[in-house]
């Protein structure tokens, strides 16, 4: 049984005989001396979708559940569904597109690379890529100075906005990070 400080967001948990799924947490530490840290954890009930927020010490344990890793494909969107297709075997996995706020901002049709979580041949999540290449679609037109670190926003494909150096132009193709969700470089 892992203790609670080992867990990182996507891991899946029993609790109350349930699976639960962490969605976030936070870590409170202590202002006194001697006292334990706190993680203050967001789960996702794997059932019934119910919201639950739980408060742990660093060094409670936790039952972790059982689940596999396969790596997938994004293929399209149909409807609110997010189609993903498993590379080795070819069938596809749906997740809703509530279930991916954060993701969605960095798929683009074809992304591989990801790995999604099964338990019981059904996706609980997935986990993106360190980094992505999206094309700038919107942006004011660049500019030669070499100014230190002079940003200008800028839309990427997704529709997700960006702070990009000014030399970068529309239909520029960069690498974004999906841990940060910040320009790197030009692809």
């Amino acid at each position: 049984m892992p203790k609670i400080n080992e867990l990182k967001k996507g891991s899946v948990v029993e609790l109350n005989g349930m699976p639960h799924i962490v969605k976030t947490y936070d870590v409170r530490n202590p202002s006194s001396r001697g006292a334990s840290t706190m993680y203050k954890m967001r789960f996702n009930n794997l059932k019934t979708g119910q919201k639950v927020d739980e408060t742990f010490k660093g060094e409670d344990l936790i039952k972790e559940v059982e689940t596999s890793k396969v790596q997938v494909m994004f293929s399209y969107i149909d409807g609110d569904d997010y189609v993903f297709m498993n590379n080795e075997d070819y069938s596809q996995y749906l997740l809703n597109g509530e279930e991916l706020e954060e993701e969605k901002k960095f798929m683009t049709e074809g992304l591989t690379g990801i790995t999604a979580l099964l338990l019981d041949d059904q996706v609980l999540t997935i986990e993106l890529p360190t980094t992505v290449e999206l094309e700038v679609t919107e942006t004011n037109p660049g500019s030669k100075s070499t100014g230190a670190g002079r940003t200008k926003p800028a839309m990427l494909s997704t529709g997700y906005e960006i702070q990009v150096p000014e030399f970068i132009e529309p239909n520029e193709i960069v690498k974004v990070s999906t841990l940060t969700g910040k320009f790197m470089s030009r692809a």
